[in-house]
């Protein structure tokens, strides 16, 4: 415990406890480490945090971290690997590869724009689109869609973020956009949220819900909503019964993974519970991670 430490440029994002739950805690808003790691496993896990962060704040006092202890694209199911590698551009979203029976992949929000990165992610599988959740996680989308040679997406309502995106979103109707995949647009969030489901596997929702460790359950970060409130809960309304999946994979808080009538369960009751929530301030230490 001595070696490892978090320094004070640590923004409470969460992706760290994420990856080790176990040995990384919050403490007065802060993550701090719990404990050393163990055994293997558990060296695995603090090191997949320690790429993960976007401020690079887990250090060991001994030295610096071995580079070749990297996960990065880490494995989380057959056709899904997560990116890691956090960027503060795009408040610490996490984002993932798709990887498609084609051969080819395609990339929800972004990691940190590196071109080193970059390769590694095309030497999985070719990335023939970056799929933008809304807004807030564009920063990066153009460059690596530039270097991947690959089609940027976004909904129209956040468009003025990607405004050189090679295809638009419009509307609030699904539409089916590669062979498996349909995009179902989610006002709320943003004006332009969107969450992409993927042969009735995984929803990459964005912002727009997320797995709360807290809770154990679905939840929606109402603290930190910039649109509304009342559209997000009439998107979930809207859209709660059209979804099938097994796999809630968000920006922002925790992925998990439950038997599809499960996650439809517990997503009418998400939907219900967001219809009775009222406009609040936006509050960063309000959510429930």
């Amino acid at each position: 415990m001595d070696d490892w430490y978090v320094d004070d440029r640590c923004t409470n994002c969460d992706v760290a406890r994420q990856f080790a739950p176990e040995l990384i805690g919050e403490v007065d808003g802060k993550s701090r480490i719990r404990r050393p790691p163990s055994d293997a496993a558990e060296t695995r896990r603090l090191h997949a945090a320690v790429f993960a962060c976007p401020t690079r704040s887990i250090r060991r006092r001994s030295g610096r971290t071995d580079q070749s202890l990297d996960p990065f694209p880490m494995e989380l199911d057959d056709g899904l690997r997560i990116c890691g590698h956090n960027s503060p551009h795009t408040a610490a979203a996490n984002s993932y590869l798709l990887l498609r029976p084609s051969g080819t992949a395609m990339m929800i929000d972004t990691p940190r724009w590196s071109a080193e990165l970059a390769d590694r992610y095309a030497a999985l599988s070719p990335v023939t689109d970056v799929l933008l959740t809304h807004r807030d996680h564009a920063a990066h989308g153009r460059r690596y869609a530039d270097h991947f040679g690959a089609r940027l997406w976004i909904h129209e309502g956040d468009l003025d973020a990607a405004p050189d995106a090679d295809r638009v979103i419009r509307g609030i109707d699904p539409v089916e956009i590669a062979e498996g995949v349909t995009v179902h647009p989610l006002p709320g969030h943003t004006r332009g949220s969107v969450l992409y489901l993927a042969d009735d596997r995984y929803c990459f929702s964005g912002d727009s819900f997320y797995w709360s460790r807290a809770a154990g359950d679905l939840a929606v970060a109402d603290s930190v909503t910039w649109y509304s409130i009342e559209e997000q809960a009439a998107s979930l309304a809207r859209t709660a019964g059209r979804l099938r999946f097994e796999w809630v994979l968000p920006g922002h808080g925790d992925r998990h993974r439950l038997p599809a009538a499960e996650m439809s369960r517990r997503l009418r009751a998400l939907t219900e519970r967001t219809l009775q929530l009222e406009p609040r301030p936006v509050d960063f230490t309000a959510v429930r991670w």
